[in-house]
């Protein structure tokens, strides 16, 4: 497991590198001491390991920048991939504060080995009201374009963001959208409409992540019970980790198809390869075994594919590790 006996540890995404894995992850001080201000306080840590068990941390990715700046108050959730020029580029959620909430826009960064970091100038993406809400709108406290999930075009054009973002139409709880751009070369950028539709039941579809088991191609994203519309909330209890099935990397995803792969206990699941070739599930801690927020990352979980669908092949860890035992 990764845990921090002086920091949260939530939303994180991995990159591997021949045979070292990178974890990248959100963590913030415990002496925030409020559990939900932990958000506004984010950075970005790095470590690193072989076996995605024992984790070696190493020098922060990236912190909130100075104001005036899209990203003064916190850096968000991202991914990260290697472009054709040899850099590797982190797509990353920057956060700002107006009186009304939070507006979120995606910044970069590159890095010649996934340890130095350089901000791009930003932010390179912003909710366009065309198509996506935006905090005027007055549906939410926040204004939702964030978790940019960053993929090579599966035809060879360029590369496409998937975002989670709302739709400027339909009810407040059920406006969840994955919000779509394109760009040619990873610097240049062009927002469209998003690649899903509002009324699929969620209020946000958060992190999303496509990934293949088993030959099959699938959709991850995260969303917690009190963001699921009433009705879809009427009928599942619970939010959590979600898949959908993909036709590929930018879809189309059969939205219709959702199903919960590991409820909110854990949140932001990640199926990963491991070093011998067994997809692996891993999650941050949400809600441990004694109902606090765990705010750690779990060891590994085997994932097996059953019946069409991908399953949990071991119990979740959830008992706390001395290092984040809440005080």
């Amino acid at each position: 497991m990764f845990a921090l006996p002086e920091a949260w540890v939530w939303d994180f995404w991995i990159v591997q590198d021949g045979q070292q894995y990178h974890l990248f992850f959100l963590y913030a001080s415990k002496a925030v001491k409020d559990v939900g201000a932990r958000h506004f306080r984010a950075s970005i840590g790095h470590a690193v390991s072989t076996d995605l068990v024992t984790w070696q941390r190493v020098e922060d990715a990236l912190v909130r920048a100075e104001a005036p700046a899209f990203d003064e108050v916190a850096t968000w959730t991202g991914s990260i991939v290697r472009g054709d020029d040899g850099l590797w580029y982190l797509f990353y959620t920057g956060v700002t504060l107006q009186s009304e909430g939070n507006v979120q826009t995606i910044g970069c960064a590159t890095s010649p080995d996934l340890y130095d970091w350089t901000r791009l100038p930003g932010p390179i993406l912003q909710a366009d009201p065309r198509w996506y809400e935006q905090l005027s709108d007055g549906q939410w406290v926040d204004e939702a374009f964030r978790d940019p999930y960053a993929v090579r075009d599966p035809d060879g054009n360029g590369w496409h963001l998937l975002i989670t973002a709302r739709a400027n139409e339909g009810p407040a709880d059920d406006r969840g959208v994955l919000g779509h751009a394109w760009s040619p070369d990873l610097r240049e950028w062009t927002l469209l409409p998003p690649v899903t539709s509002p009324g699929a039941g969620f209020g946000q579809l958060e992190v999303p992540d496509v990934v293949e088991v088993e030959g099959h191609s699938l959709l991850l994203v995260n969303c917690m019970g009190p963001e699921l519309s009433d009705a879809h909330r009427a009928i599942v209890g619970r939010g959590g980790v979600w898949v959908a099935p993909a036709d590929g990397p930018i879809g189309p995803f059969r939205l219709d198809d959702l199903y919960l792969l590991a409820d909110q206990s854990v949140y932001v699941g990640r199926i990963v390869r491991d070093p011998d070739g067994r997809d692996q599930f891993l999650a941050f801690v949400n809600e441990d075994s004694h109902g606090h927020f765990g705010g750690w990352i779990i060891d590994p979980v085997p994932v097996a594919w059953r019946d069409g669908r991908v399953v949990l092949d071991a119990p979740i860890p959830l008992t706390p590790p001395a290092a984040a035992t809440p005080r």
